[in-house]
């Protein structure tokens, strides 16, 4: 086995399943990109910025609880090289933004199976998340996966 860490940052939509209040269903993407962080003097600065190279696609299904935690799982999609099946570890968390419109939370996947370069993979995945009113979200993962050898 070998193991491969990565961060991503995925945009999208989430949203209400039709005739569930507990239900929802989130899509979103990811380009190839890197990330920058800068630590200085004077704070700290990001950037996320495209590269040539596929994308990544995730789409989940969600279930809320009135206690403001949730259960997940979904599939995300790596370009042509393929994909992974996920689950929440216990429960994920949901709150209040100190940015009026918008909720943050945070959650916890393992991965259960995959396909293509994918297939037999193992390990978890950390999701660090804002959700605006509208359903605009913003997704940020670090991945560390096992793979098996080529």
């Amino acid at each position: 086995m070998r193991e491969i860490v990565f961060a991503l940052e995925f945009r999208g939509t989430a949203g209400p399943v039709e005739g569930s209040p507990t239900r929802r269903r989130s899509t979103s993407r990811a380009p190839s990109q890197t990330l920058t962080t800068v630590l200085g003097p004077d704070g700290i600065r990001t950037r996320v910025d495209g590269v040539a190279g596929e994308r990544a696609m995730l789409e989940s299904r969600v279930e809320r609880f009135d206690d403001g935690s949730f259960v997940e799982d979904g599939t995300i999609t790596y370009g042509r090289a393929g994909a992974v099946s996920f689950v929440t570890i216990g429960r994920g968390t949901v709150a209040s933004s100190p940015i009026a419109g918008w909720t943050r939370g945070a959650v916890m996947w393992t991965v259960t199976g995959g396909d293509g370069l994918f297939a037999g993979a193992q390990g978890l995945i950390t999701s660090n998340f804002a959700v605006s009113a509208q359903g605009e979200v913003v997704d940020h993962h670090v991945a560390r996966l096992y793979l098996r050898d080529p």
